[in-house]
């Protein structure tokens, strides 16, 4: 049976179906795993809702650093990635799950858990301040949010062509091509993605109630980052759940004379070691909900 675009995406178009690439991604979440973690405040027995669970990369994270009283909600809206929760659960007794999107945790009681968590959701919601909205509702008193989210609408403004981080380079116009392609075929799918900025985090998490709000905010211009690697897997990765992979989008947007240029120039640079440039902006947000008892 077919699997949904988000465990799709999640298990195969995210690195191309490729050990490597999937082992050199592992290093980059793992670190926002560990902010998100971190930003939890996590007590051996708290009970974590881990929202946009996805394979459960912070939920499981979470566990490793809870006693055997604490316990991890793993939510998401794909029944799928939740299906891949429960197997590397493994019958771990601390773990439940339920489907369910950010805007609406149904199935979540009021002041149910004592800290959420998540990374790389929001850009996903149409209903962002809801969300938060939401988070506040399940938390208990003195419960604590913390979160993760890429900054897109950063790298859209200054690079917004760069789509392999190759900087100035004789492939600038078939590159531009494919940009333009993924923005008109799927501009209204990832509105969500570059509606909102670091500063819309704080006003939407101090409009649901939140207090002691603190956001650590990262941008990167032109920083040196990993060489191509291999040019035949990269095209088979979607940069999102939402879009075509790199391959697709350069076979729908590129003549066969510019696909050529292209592969030729791309396959020379992954030979050559060269380094990328990376151009992004992330964002960590934690946040408390009010203790009333005090």
């Amino acid at each position: 049976m077919a699997r949904d675009k988000w465990a799709q995406w999640l298990l195969t178009r995210r690195d191309g179906d490729s050990a490597g690439l999937r082992a050199r991604n592992a290093l980059d979440l793992a670190a926002f795993r560990d902010g998100v973690l971190e930003g939890a405040g996590l007590a051996a027995d708290d009970v974590v809702l881990d929202v946009g669970c996805g394979t459960g990369l912070i939920g499981f994270g979470a566990l490793d650093r809870l006693g055997p009283d604490g316990r991890v909600i793993f939510s998401d809206v794909s029944p799928d990635v939740l299906d891949e929760c429960r197997r590397t659960a493994d019958g771990d007794g601390r773990c439940s799950f339920v489907v369910a999107s950010a805007d609406d945790l149904v199935g979540i009681a009021d002041a149910s858990v004592d800290v959420v968590t998540l990374r790389s959701v929001l850009i996903y919601s149409e209903r962002k301040a809801a969300a938060f909205a939401e988070f506040f509702r399940v938390l208990r008193p003195g419960g604590r949010i913390s979160l993760f989210e890429p900054i897109n609408g950063f790298a859209e403004r200054l690079r917004p062509d760069d789509l392999f981080g190759l900087g100035d380079s004789p492939v600038n116009d078939v590159v531009a091509k494919v940009s333009d392609f993924h923005r008109s075929t799927t501009a209204e799918t990832t509105r969500p993605m570059m509606d909102f900025d670091e500063r819309n985090l704080v006003d939407w998490a101090l409009a649901a109630g939140f207090e002691a709000v603190e956001l650590d905010y990262r941008a990167q211009i032109d920083v040196p980052a990993d060489p191509v690697g291999d040019w035949e897997t990269l095209k088979r990765v979607a940069p999102n759940p939402l879009v075509p992979t790199y391959g697709e989008a350069i076979a729908a947007a590129l003549t066969d004379d510019e696909r050529e240029r292209l592969d030729t120039y791309m396959t020379a640079l992954a030979a050559a070691g060269t380094p990328t440039r990376r151009t992004m902006a992330t964002a960590f947000l934690r946040a408390r909900r009010p203790d009333r008892t005090r």
